[in-house]
């Protein structure tokens, strides 16, 4: 096995460069404007033009809009009959119990964000359970009085 010796150990090639230098002199190459070219916007610090297409109109400019965000909407959770058969499977709930926005959020079904509540009417319920739901559709309100579930609107 070959021994190191301190003085003979050196970084790898492309481990270390040197910091390029500007401004100093004509024959550097990166002298008077510091590789920057003549006056103007692109000479100043901070200047990026990102977007700019040398006048062409940008590609942002040119694709449609699409759609739009509503920042008056609630952030909004839905549950089903499906979903809560899950639960019923899994042991999180019981016949009878009652479900509602905050008992989802203790068990980290929903997050925590969430205001609204709204039922689905998808699949048939396996047992009665009380529903405490911000809003639910009418098929789910049908299915939920057919199955005597109990619906609390809040």
């Amino acid at each position: 096995m070959q021994q190191f010796r301190i003085n003979e150990i050196t970084d790898n090639k492309g481990a270390r460069t040197v910091r390029k230098l500007v401004g100093r002199g004509l024959g550097s190459g990166l002298g008077k404007t510091s590789g920057r070219g003549g006056k103007g916007q692109t000479a100043r610090n901070g200047c990026a033009m990102n977007g700019f297409e040398g006048g062409q109109t940008p590609l942002y400019r040119r694709l449609p809009k699409r759609g739009f965000k509503n920042i008056h909407a609630l952030p909004m959770a839905e549950i089903d009959f499906n979903m809560i058969n899950v639960m019923i499977d899994n042991g999180s709930i019981k016949a009878g119990d009652r479900i509602d926005l905050e008992f989802l959020k203790n068990q980290d079904l929903v997050q925590h964000k969430v205001r609204v509540l709204s039922l689905l009417g998808n699949g048939e319920p396996k047992a009665k359970i009380t529903l405490a739901v911000t809003r639910a559709t009418s098929k789910a309100k049908e299915i939920a009085s057919k199955a005597g579930i109990t619906l609390e609107m809040e």
